[in-house]
């Protein structure tokens, strides 16, 4: 930390620091001296360099690794969280639109260890997930098409809710221009995919923009509120609210779309009347000459209660697609 800079920690498997066998509530195999190590060397960041970050790759889902030393934690700043990935990249490389869960996502959009929303690191590819055989999202979607229009579609579908769902977002190397082999040692990135791709990369960047507010309109996918408000299982269409404090320039209303049905009028809940404009539409031609560039441009909401919320507005969406819409400051 002191000698090389680095920004901070990503510890591998802590599961197997603190038990034998990597347990959770298996106290004879629990390994004391590996959860004081961790506390001890979390609690020595903290006093002398706080502004950087201690990261566990945990996957057990407990709720006491992010917990301050003092509270009986082991004072990580965050943890990978295990039911996201797997929920998500369930979900879009199922390949029946059927079977799409929207319960389940609601779920894993809303889910945190303890209070704070950053606590937890989201992400559909990671050197684990697409390891020893297993292959890269668009790969699953489409096995040897790596590049079709299904793969292309909804593998950025579990992008755009990465950057937009509450969570510290994490992307893996060549993830933002459709790298498709398993990782491993003789496999380097293919950087030529970089132009080849090179709309695919570009949404990657214009969702980064979006997640750190870039143009002060989405404020509120840097909060820690979220609230989503529609779950359509029958259409398979999911809708959720994020902000800060909320109003104009807060308020962001995220709509995704995981069935191949384009929308000219969908009905859905807004928390204030008035314009709100389209900030990112994924089905953009830009992003991939195969997209369809679906209408979805800026709507009206009006007073009139709606999914939990006191006003309504529609919304286009295209297919496997997702939209962000925030008011002007």
């Amino acid at each position: 930390m002191d000698e090389f800079e680095v920004d901070g920690l990503r510890w591998d498997m802590t599961a197997f620091i603190r038990n034998v066998h990597g347990n959770d509530n298996d106290p004879d195999n629990d390994l004391p001296d590996g959860w004081s190590l961790m506390q001890w060397i979390n609690q020595e960041m903290k006093q002398k360099q706080p502004w950087k970050i201690s990261i566990a790759e945990d996957m057990q889902m407990n709720h006491t690794i992010t917990k301050d030393v003092d509270a009986g934690g082991v004072g990580f700043d965050a943890q990978w969280d295990a039911r996201f990935v797997h929920t998500v990249r369930s979900i879009i490389t199922t390949p029946n639109d059927t079977d799409r869960d929207m319960d389940a996502l609601r779920d894993v959009i809303t889910h945190r260890f303890n209070v704070d929303a950053f606590e937890r690191v989201i992400y559909t590819e990671s050197h684990d997930e697409i390891a020893n055989g297993k292959a890269r999202v668009p790969e699953e979607i489409d096995p040897g098409k790596a590049s079709s229009w299904y793969a292309k579609k909804r593998s950025t579908l579990g992008a755009a809710l990465v950057f937009t769902a509450p969570g510290i977002p994490m992307i893996f190397q060549g993830q933002e221009f459709l790298e498709d082999d398993w990782f491993h040692d003789q496999d380097p990135i293919d950087w030529t995919k970089k132009q080849k791709y090179h709309g695919i990369f570009q949404l990657y960047c214009d969702l980064i923009a979006l997640r750190l507010n870039k143009k002060n309109n989405t404020r509120g996918l840097t909060g820690q509120k979220v609230k989503v408000f529609h779950v359509n299982n029958n259409e398979k269409v999911i809708a959720f609210h994020r902000w800060r404090k909320s109003g104009a320039g807060d308020s962001v209303i995220i709509v995704a779309n995981f069935t191949d049905k384009n929308w000219d009028n969908y009905t859905i809940g807004f928390p204030r009347e008035g314009a709100w404009k389209v900030r990112f539409n994924s089905d953009w031609n830009g992003y991939d000459s195969e997209f369809c560039n679906f209408l979805s441009g800026d709507t009206i909401a009006e007073k009139g209660r709606r999914d939990g919320l006191p006003c309504n507005g529609n919304v286009g969406i295209g297919a496997y697609s997702v939209i962000v819409l925030s008011q002007d400051n």
